[in-house]
């Protein structure tokens, strides 16, 4: 904890300090001061040189490269980070969610395929669609407000993830990955441009509160 809350920026330590509750700041503390030590490795730079810009929704990027996107959920942090292609990455802890939720924030056609999914499998679904959108709108910049209903994902179980149209942001192919991680956390990797395989590494064992814990 202490080696890696050295990495932070003065501004990034005064956001650590605002959370409320203690284990959420020093999740942040780990989870941002260990990305600092991954993208160093990538620049050369020493961990605590890095400065970070921020798009216009707010999303870090370094100005030389490599584009980076980073997600947390339940204890688990996720970076994704490739030489120069903008990315996007988000992972959830599958927990309750209301079908209104759905109603909300997908398109016409990912919730004819939701509600064509078996009781049992209706959650896993909701998920898989969830983390791939946010994947998308992640790596285009976007924030909160984008028009989510404007591309449709694939979100059946045991389906290919894909985009399937795709009316936000410039033209371009997608390509999707889907994440399986421990814990029942499921999430997306999405990027423009021809498909690449994509390399999940876990992080070293003394950053991993359970066993198999780091991705």
């Amino acid at each position: 904890m202490a080696r890696l809350a050295a990495h932070l920026s003065p501004a990034e330590a005064a956001r650590a300090a605002r959370f409320a509750r203690a284990g959420l700041g020093n999740a942040f503390r780990v989870g941002r001061g260990r990305m600092r030590e991954i993208l160093a490795r990538w620049t050369g730079s020493a961990p605590d040189a890095l400065q970070f810009e921020e798009g216009a929704a707010g999303k870090p990027r370094l100005q030389q490269g490599p584009c980076f996107n980073l997600s947390h959920s339940a204890g688990i942090a996720c970076l994704a980070v490739h030489p120069d292609r903008p990315l996007g990455v988000d992972i959830e802890a599958p927990r309750p969610v209301e079908e209104g939720v759905a109603a909300r924030f997908f398109s016409a056609a990912e919730r004819a395929e939701l509600a064509a999914l078996s009781p049992e499998l209706w959650r896993a679904g909701f998920f898989r669609c969830w983390t791939r959108k946010e994947a998308v709108v992640k790596a285009l910049g976007l924030g909160m407000g984008a028009p989510l209903d404007r591309f449709d994902v694939t979100l059946t179980p045991g389906s290919p993830a894909r985009v399937t149209r795709c009316e936000i942001g410039p033209p371009g192919d997608w390509h999707l990955t889907h994440l399986s991680l421990p814990q029942g956390i499921v999430g997306a990797v999405a990027l423009r441009g021809a498909p690449l395989p994509v390399t999940v590494a876990e992080a070293p064992p003394e950053l991993c509160c359970t066993p198999c814990a780091g991705a």
